[in-house]
């Protein structure tokens, strides 16, 4: 977009903030010359202006080069300029690869099977408009208009609200830390991918009587991917209170992970900004690849009959709807700090609200297609399995005493929970694959990749705070990010033990959910009474050019919190009633039996609830009581009356619906 052409009689003015030097000025021929390096164009990264420097640049023009020169600066005494994306692609693809991740290929397909089928879809869309948009939303807005990261965002809404940053950042330092340890898994089954038979194809012999060789009857017993998970790769104890020895397999492979999230991340967004590109889009690739795949093996109808046919009984059960909330909270990724670390590096006229919508709706979206591709595979196997089962009984579905026999429902529901459903069943599946290693490579190459764009979000969550705290001032960013992955490597070494993948459950089951509920909705609370709705609004006007809708605003003020806080009791009241417990692998049955955490278990289970939550409480009463010495949150640049005249935006008049629902002033 140009404006007219300068004439004679309407000479440059210089705006304010353009130094005379930096003016475009005529040469020998009549055209304007400018310092290229200022003037050319606008700073890298600040894609929010296409506008160059031209004989048709106008006042309006000028101004606003000079707008986003400003707009990438992280002001601070000692504060260095903000990087920002390349360009609003990178920003986009770090979103749906941080909100697509593990959780689409085996949690929701699981919850789906779990719950009624096509009837959980009913409160998933549910808990999606009413917490999971409106969230997301609230979190890109804040990172972008405060442009800090968790810790410096919260602290600047108010110094005694600065421990929601620090509980967002340990939380998300917790969750990455186990995250990793599913990266390292997928290196593990991605390197032994490149054989042929596969490893998990057939069960091990043992050298038996008479020099003969028999099968191992563990592996017998179960089946030989299930062997090969708990056996070869895990090398599972009987029980959390085993002995522990170190698994080389698992610590090399958690070396590797964490070396090579480094390398991604070396360089801040600047480089795993690039790195999405592949890591975002890669598994799109081969999901398709495997849908097509997975709809012409026999029996697949099965599966997808299991997935849509809805029981509707389920809708009424309460387990559903929390079930469907806890999906969308862990899927996007909310509470974690990561959202506003993210924003932080946007321009300040990026439009959010649109990433927001494609964001969300990509996500539920590709949760479904994932369970298509899913529950076609398991359809796949539960068949075979069926098949084999009748064969052995005698094609007789039933026993004398009436009990089922063969029973294709209970088949498939076995073959979906949790890890177990893609280092178990897909690799059972794959076993049936005509070029099996092809396929097993092209499967964890996707669960790789899937997990590593989502780590990348989930650590720069912890990194942020720890750039915005200042923590290190005089080291570089890739000194701070690699000593954060040394450290998280050597603590991830837990869970490189036989002993480990309990460790890994106890980290899973108490370290984020609980912590993550509390964390939000602190963050609802504080927008809502303590930063303002009315300021948030004034807020997003300046940025996207029209202010939140009232839907957004109940949400946030009402809605959200509400549902958490039902969530939340409705979560330690099932601890309560029915304990709290863990699967161990029983190797005598071949099978996972279920067994309540011991005593010491759970006291550690508190503690990783309580070491990210209680910096909220403690923060606040360590700066009311000036128990530290804490300096005032500087706030970084925010062009608001550069903004407001741009835009043309007039001074808001809030009616009396605003005024009695939402807090606004007259």
């Amino acid at each position: 977009m140009e404006s007219p052409e300068t004439t004679e009689e309407t000479p440059i003015r210089r705006p304010e903030g353009i130094e005379m030097a930096q003016l475009p000025l005529p040469n020998q021929n009549g055209d304007l010359i400018s310092d290229v390096d200022s003037l050319v164009a606008s700073p890298p990264g600040s894609y929010g202006s296409t506008m160059d420097i031209g004989p048709g640049a106008s006042t309006a023009n000028l101004l606003r080069i000079d707008l986003d020169k400003k707009i990438s600066r992280h002001t601070g005494e000692e504060g260095p300029e903000r990087e920002t994306w390349d360009n609003r692609a990178q920003f986009l693809l770090s979103l749906v690869g941080y909100a697509v991740g593990l959780g689409n290929v085996w949690r929701f397909p699981y919850l789906t099977q779990k719950n009624g089928g096509g009837a959980f879809l009913i409160p998933y869309a549910v808990m999606l408009a009413i917490e999971g948009i409106p969230l997301f939303y609230l979190e890109l807005a804040i990172g972008q208009r405060l442009r800090k990261g968790a810790y410096g965002a919260w602290n600047q809404v108010s110094p005694y609200l600065g421990g929601i940053g620090i509980a967002s950042s340990i939380a998300s330092f917790n969750v990455s830390l186990y995250y990793n340890t599913i990266m390292a898994w997928c290196l593990v089954y991605l390197v032994q991918s490149f054989q042929s038979p596969l490893p998990w194809a057939t069960c091990p012999h043992n050298l038996g009587p008479n020099d003969s060789y028999v099968l191992v009857p563990e592996c017998e017993k179960s089946s030989p991917p299930s062997y090969f998970w708990y056996r070869d790769t895990l090398q599972t104890a009987p029980s959390i209170e085993a002995t522990s020895y170190l698994n080389w397999k698992m610590c090399v492979g958690l070396l590797g992970a964490w070396i090579i999230v480094y390398l991604c991340m070396i360089k801040g967004i600047k480089s795993s900004g690039k790195v999405v590109y592949v890591t975002a889009t890669f598994p799109y690739l081969v999901l398709v690849v495997f849908f097509f795949r997975g709809v012409t093996l026999r029996g697949f109808e099965k599966g997808l009959k299991h997935l849509f046919v809805p029981e509707w009984s389920k809708l009424v059960e309460p387990a559903v709807w929390l079930d469907a909330a806890t999906q969308i909270f862990y899927s996007f990724g909310l509470a974690f700090g990561c959202l506003i670390a993210l924003a932080s590096y946007n321009p300040v006229r990026s439009n959010f609200l649109k990433e927001t919508l494609i964001v969300t709706v990509c996500d539920f979206f590709t949760s479904v297609f994932t369970a298509i591709v899913v529950f076609s595979i398991l359809g796949f196997k539960s068949t075979m399995a069926y098949e084999k089962c009748l064969e052995t009984q005698g094609n007789i579905t039933t026993g004398a005493n009436g009990t089922v026999l063969c029973d294709f429902k209970k088949l498939i529901e076995e073959s979906a929970s949790g890890t177990g459903l893609a280092f178990i069943a897909f690799t059972e599946a794959i076993n049936q694959f005509p070029v099996a290693p092809l396929w097993a490579v092209l499967f964890f190459l996707m669960l790789f990749t899937l997990g590593l764009d989502s780590m990348f979000g989930t650590l720069e969550g912890a990194l942020t705070s720890i750039y915005d705290m200042m923590l290190f001032p005089h080291l570089r960013k890739e000194i701070v990010c690699g000593v954060v992955c040394l450290a998280s490597c050597i603590i991830s070494l837990c869970f490189a033990t036989n002993t480990g993948p309990y460790v890994f459950s106890l980290f899973d089951s108490f370290s984020a959910n609980i912590p993550l509920l509390v964390i939000a909705f602190m963050e609802c609370v504080s927008i809502s009474y303590v930063y303002g709705l009315e300021q948030l609004s004034d807020d997003i006007e300046l940025m996207l050019g029209g202010r939140p809708s009232y839907f957004f605003l109940f949400a946030w003020k009402y809605m959200a919190p509400v549902s958490m806080v039902v969530i939340l009791a409705a979560s330690l009241v099932e601890m309560y009633s029915t304990g709290v417990s863990y699967e161990i692998w029983n190797a005598d049955l071949g099978m996972a039996q279920t067994i309540p955490w011991p005593w010491w278990c759970q006291l550690v289970a508190v503690c990783l609830i309580l070491c990210s939550l209680l910096w909220i409480p403690g923060v606040a009463i360590a700066k009311y009581f000036k128990l530290v010495e804490y300096k005032e949150e500087s706030p970084a640049f925010f062009p608001s009356e550069e903004l407001r005249e741009e835009r043309n935006i007039m001074p808001h008049k809030s009616n009396a619906i605003e005024r009695v629902l939402f807090g606004f002033k007259k």
